[in-house]
């Protein structure tokens, strides 16, 4: 697959070409829907906890005689059944993580970089230089290359001033290319590489 690289002015520039093994596969959501899944799973704080039965601050002392009284038989105020007693079955502070294997999160990311590139909602452009990091002109340019809701690629590092200058822009998230992932593709409309991350990522799945 043939896209014209293009500049942060909508000005077309030279030709790159896109590994098909990488940006031309056929979209599998089963395969992205375990990949988003793995994500928010393994990011979700799991720090929720109730306390049990014997974390209650509470006499010990039976309530009162075990028979004799035509009461139900019980013993101390922890128990859950009463006001202020334990939880029975609470949540406790865990991990949501669950595995998934290396090839299948490789692949997802495949099939989410082809899913962009065959609906046409993906652009590449030279880099990411800016005269000045003013969110103001930033954001007129991304009006003239059709961009509201983006995610933009950088290569191994992120421009500082341009991402001072984009920081600020609603729907537009701005990673350096060791951080793509499926989640943040998926949730924005369009995705923007720069050259440095196609060339990131042709020698990453090399």
């Amino acid at each position: 697959m043939d896209l014209k690289i293009q500049t942060l002015d909508g000005k077309a520039g030279d030709t790159v070409t896109l590994p098909d093994e990488i940006f031309g596969l056929e979209p599998r959501a089963d395969i992205l829907q375990r990949m988003v899944r793995y994500q928010l799973s393994k990011r979700q704080l799991g720090n929720h906890k109730t306390k049990m039965r014997g974390e209650i601050a509470a006499t010990t002392k039976k309530m009162y005689a075990q028979k004799g009284t035509g009461r139900a038989r019980h013993g101390a105020k922890s128990a859950p059944q009463f006001r202020g007693g334990g939880k029975a079955f609470g949540p406790v502070v865990r991990s949501h993580a669950h595995d998934l294997p290396k090839k299948v999160r490789a692949l997802a990311l495949k099939l989410a970089l082809s899913g962009k590139a065959k609906g046409d909602k993906l652009i590449v452009i030279a880099d990411t230089k800016v005269k000045e990091a003013k969110t103001k002109a930033l954001a007129g340019q991304f009006k003239k290359l059709g961009l509201s809701s983006a995610l933009i690629i950088d290569g191994a590092s992120v421009e500082p001033d341009f991402a001072r200058a984009a920081r600020n822009i609603p729907a537009v998230d701005v990673l350096p290319v060791q951080g793509i992932n499926v989640y943040d593709i998926l949730r924005r409309d369009t995705l923007v590489l720069t050259k440095a991350a196609v060339d990131a990522l042709t020698e990453r799945f090399k």
